[in-house]
């Protein structure tokens, strides 16, 4: 691993250390639990955009190096959801089956929260070389292309979970249509060019 590398692994973490440190000297107000969550939740969400602004940022620049830190920030969205995930059904509801699948039912934005988190589970597994290399390209970049639907998803998670001021979901609904809009350009005029 390179210094850059092991630099941005480092930092990455910070969150995390921060959540833990706010969680033992109390300073995420009365409701502690919604709060640890929620960040975590968040943080997910910051590294997926992050993770999506890699590819139209190297287009941007030419700088092709910035590729390589994808698979680190993608890594970093799936162990926050890993977080987000336990914390929910931990902490929230006690890994009481009966009461997971209640939720679920009542409050469509969980099932929604469901399928992001269960289809960033095939992303992770395949995210080495030596499954790059099975899978074969094509293959893989398919499959990879589950991100754009799992970032839609998860910003309409957020969206239906922010009961009264709707700003902040808004706003990562803008930064996603912002990273997505160079990507769509791209594939029609590449679509347009074979024809």
């Amino acid at each position: 691993m390179s210094n850059i590398k092991k630099l941005l692994f480092i930092i990455c973490l910070i969150p995390a250390i921060w959540l833990t440190i706010a969680v033992f000297t109390d300073q995420l107000g009365a409701n502690p639990i919604e709060a640890v969550t929620r960040e975590t939740g968040l943080w997910a969400l910051r590294f997926l955009w992050l993770t999506l602004l890699i590819t139209p940022l190297s287009w941007l620049t030419g700088w092709n190096r910035l590729v390589r830190y994808r698979r680190l920030f993608g890594l970093y969205v799936f162990f926050y959801a890993v977080l987000h995930m336990l914390l929910y059904l931990g902490l929230d509801q006690f890994f009481d089956i009966n009461e997971i699948i209640e939720d679920i039912i009542k409050r469509p934005f969980i099932a929604i929260g469901f399928f992001s988190f269960t289809a960033l589970i095939p992303l992770v597994i395949t995210s080495n070389n030596a499954m790059v290399k099975r899978m074969g390209g094509r293959r893989w970049k398919l499959l990879h292309r589950l991100t754009y639907f799992i970032a839609i998803a998860s910003s309409i998670h957020f969206y239906m979970l922010v009961k009264l001021d709707k700003q902040e979901p808004l706003i990562y609904m803008g930064l996603l249509i912002i990273l997505l809009v160079p990507r769509v350009y791209r594939y029609a005029k590449s679509t347009a060019l074979k024809h």
